[in-house]
């Protein structure tokens, strides 16, 4: 089986832009263009790989066909460029390499900045974080959504290297006057949550035999740090953002909550992936 690198290209374009209209313009040609690709990648290997909804989504062989799609593009914008720096005198097209990442949204209010503003400076490679809770960020890499991942699992994705980064550590934290208006009493306290995927509140409460009463619902790492301050509710706040001041306390009895962090790379020898390791590697020696 040979497949033409035009259709591994339309599936990628599909992929990344959500609709055929959007690979289309993307990739600057007809809608049918992209679907008679499609359709002919669909027929080489005969199953589907697309689900034609709004996004489109992979199907399980659209999965493994997804993978090498990215890695294909990866390694040739690395070899343009190579040729490009080996060819002096020629005037050859500079490639900006795709570095799609998952990164949790507490990594990226933190420090996972310290990577954002080294990347700005490379000037050939387009950064794509997908923000993703750290303990589900792992699906990203098996679908090929993404090159790299921070996540909270030890477990290699197939086809994935690991490297420890370190410790993130939330703390417990509310406003007084509400812990005060509640006289210290944890099952009268509103809870705050980041989404419906975060259960770190919920599993403390658990432990304790408790639910929550009211549980507001703030999806922003910085808005859920902000929401603590205004006295909406108790929650666990990732270090990074934890500025104890005369409004804010510790919640009595709950004890800090330490979340190891991991990051998953695909195996694949190029200078870009191997960069952004190190980078990320470096930011994170502020983790514990």
């Amino acid at each position: 089986m040979k497949l033409r690198g035009e259709w591994l290209e339309a599936l990628l374009a599909c992929v990344d832009e959500g609709t055929f209209d959007g690979a289309s313009a993307a990739l600057r040609v007809s809608p049918s263009a992209i679907s008679q690709r499609i359709k002919a990648l669909e027929q080489a290997v005969g199953q589907v790989v697309l689900v034609r909804t709004s996004p489109v989504h992979v199907t399980a062989v659209g999965e493994v066909l997804l993978r090498g799609a990215r890695q294909r593009a990866l390694v040739d914008a690395e070899l343009q460029r190579a040729l490009g720096s080996a060819a002096p005198g020629r005037t050859l097209p500079g490639a900006v390499v795709d570095l799609p990442v998952a990164v949790n949204a507490d990594s990226l209010a933190t420090w996972f900045v310290e990577v954002l503003t080294t990347v700005a400076e490379w000037g050939d490679a387009r950064l794509r974080v997908f923000v993703e809770d750290q303990d589900h960020s792992a699906r990203l890499l098996r679908e090929g959504a993404v090159l790299a991942a921070v996540t909270a699992s030890s477990a290699a994705v197939q086809g994935c290297s690991v490297s420890e980064l370190g410790v993130m550590r939330y703390v417990p934290l509310v406003r007084r006057d509400l812990w005060e208006r509640c006289s210290g009493r944890l099952a009268e306290l509103p809870t705050l949550r980041f989404n419906d995927r975060d259960d770190l509140q919920r599993r403390i409460l658990a432990d304790v035999g408790l639910e929550p009463r009211v549980e507001h619902v703030v999806p922003s790492a910085e808005g859920f740090a902000a929401a603590v301050r205004a006295g909406l509710g108790w929650g666990m706040v990732p270090e990074g953002l934890a500025d104890e001041d005369d409004h804010l306390r510790r919640m009595p009895g709950v004890g800090d909550l330490d979340v190891p962090l991991f990051w998953q790379c695909w195996r694949l020898e190029t200078r870009a992936l191997a960069r952004l390791t190190d980078e990320v590697t470096s930011a994170a020696h502020r983790l514990r």
